[in-house]
């Protein structure tokens, strides 16, 4: 789920600075584009939010001595934080994008909110659990 999240916001950037590079106005086309970006991240906040209070890894791992395991406060603290941080900023880019059509704000508004999400997702993805491909 996590690729395709990531696919949806390179998708919907890359629709984005084509649209501010090529002058074009933010039309109806282009809002729902941006959804590729919205809906896989939300879907994966949900499932994120289950795993959360469900995995070992989660709340239930949650104590002053796993604060100070780096790997630990990751799985606990930073990793979701940060991901509702980048979810809120999707929502707010799109949110802000939908009320701009006609105009040319919303392809600034998507490429602004949705590259920070991206930069925020990529910093706090935890890489090494990730399977060696």
């Amino acid at each position: 789920m996590t690729y395709l999240v990531l696919l949806g916001l390179l998708v919907s950037l890359a629709v984005a600075f084509g649209g501010m590079f090529g002058n074009k106005p933010f039309a109806d086309k282009h809002r729902k584009l941006s959804l590729f970006g919205l809906i896989p991240a939300h879907l994966q906040w949900v499932i994120g939010v289950i795993l959360y209070f469900v995995s070992p890894l989660g709340l239930s791992n949650f104590s002053g001595e796993a604060m100070g395991d780096s790997v630990s406060r990751l799985y606990i603290l930073e990793h979701p934080l940060t991901m509702i941080i980048a979810v809120v900023l999707i929502t707010v880019g799109y949110s802000r994008a939908k009320r701009q059509i006609g105009t040319e704000k919303g392809f600034k508004s998507i490429a602004i909110f949705y590259a920070l999400a991206l930069i925020l997702i990529l910093i706090r993805i935890p890489w090494n659990a990730w399977p060696n491909n």
